[in-house]
């Protein structure tokens, strides 16, 4: 049966953000070789404040699935970041949606700034994060009860991960498939996407 993952988009975001773990998540077979006849172990979705086109920080246009009234249940829940999360980190609707979904889900993830927003629903509280590099001391200043990592390119604590910057949400999805079904599958998704496999749990930019 397939894992059930949903990815919150909203109006401002960052596209690498949450195009980046769909795409490993969704184009993962658990054996290479039987690539074309076999599906993701992941059944990825898109969710949103309402059912309206969504445009991006660039201007790319994404209809979304669900909204956050009719969303189904979920076994991973990704929060990305971007321009929105300014504004949607104050939005109680989604702060409502994402507390309710972290008591179902197994896994409460989020990419860049995305974690803002977890932070701002309490669900960071005594929790070890990251976040976007620009965004660490605003972290940090505004959440003091978050234990803000600044040098790991994402952290797992417990059943929370939180990434780095935008590019950093590949690499978290990738540690997500060998969280799930073990490094060989992840590094072999990583040869198929030609990206490379992060040998070294370290922030790529220097602070």
């Amino acid at each position: 049966m397939q894992k059930q993952v949903g990815i919150l988009i909203f109006e401002n975001i960052e596209v690498l953000d949450f195009c980046g773990p769909f795409e490993v998540l969704s184009v993962v077979r658990l054996d290479e070789k039987k690539r074309m006849q076999t599906n993701s172990p992941f059944d990825v979705k898109l969710i949103a404040l309402t059912k309206e086109v969504v445009i991006t920080k660039g201007g790319m246009k994404v209809i979304p699935d669900f909204d956050i009234h009719d969303c189904p249940p979920l076994d991973i829940l990704i929060v990305p970041g971007g321009m929105g999360t300014r504004t949607l980190m104050y939005n109680e609707e989604i702060l409502n949606f994402v507390r309710a979904k972290a008591k179902e889900v197994e896994l409460l993830t989020s990419v860049c700034t995305g974690s803002l927003i977890l932070a701002n629903a309490q669900l960071l509280d005594g929790v070890e994060a990251t976040t976007h590099w620009k965004s660490l001391n605003r972290m940090k200043e505004e959440f003091p009860h978050v234990m803000v990592c600044m040098d790991k390119h994402f952290v797992e604590d417990g059943n929370v991960i939180s990434s780095a910057g935008i590019s950093a949400g590949i690499d978290m999805a990738l540690y997500i498939l060998k969280r799930y079904f073990g490094e060989e599958v992840a590094r072999s998704t990583a040869q198929h996407m030609e990206y490379p496999y992060l040998e070294v749990n370290q922030r790529k930019v220097v602070l």
